[in-house]
């Protein structure tokens, strides 16, 4: 157990069915993009959120109270995208994503790939 008592998932499939039922659907869909961009990465819960490795952190993504999230665990997306992000609620460097509304793909799919290719890139880097 956590410090709140709460119970930690030790999955993504645990983390899912542990959430709101509103957000499950949104919560598979945004794993099954990921995981279509990215079949090689690693499924894991880091930080009891649900989260992918690929050389490195690649993206997590969980619920609020509200929203289904999509943590791109990089500073620089904001940057690189900011032109893509305009008109998506976004906080610091998570994107928030209402369950009720059809998720934006493409831009999920730009966010995981540019993620990919930025871990490849310092993993060569480091070599």
């Amino acid at each position: 157990m956590s410090r709140n008592n709460t119970i930690e998932p030790k999955s993504i499939d645990e983390y899912i069915a542990m959430q709101p039922e509103i957000f499950h659907g949104t919560l598979q869909e945004i794993r099954s993009i990921i995981r279509g961009i990215a079949p090689e990465a690693t499924e894991m819960i880091s930080y009891q959120v649900p989260a992918f490795k690929w050389h490195y952190m690649l993206v997590g993504f969980g619920v609020n109270k509200k929203y289904c999230s999509l943590y791109p665990m990089s500073t620089s997306i904001n940057k690189k995208m900011a032109e893509d992000l305009k008109g998506h609620k976004v906080s610091g460097t998570t994107l928030h994503f209402d369950p009720a509304i059809p998720l934006p793909f493409d831009l999920i799919e730009k966010i995981v790939l540019t993620r990919k290719l930025e871990n490849e890139e310092k993993a060569r880097a480091k070599k």
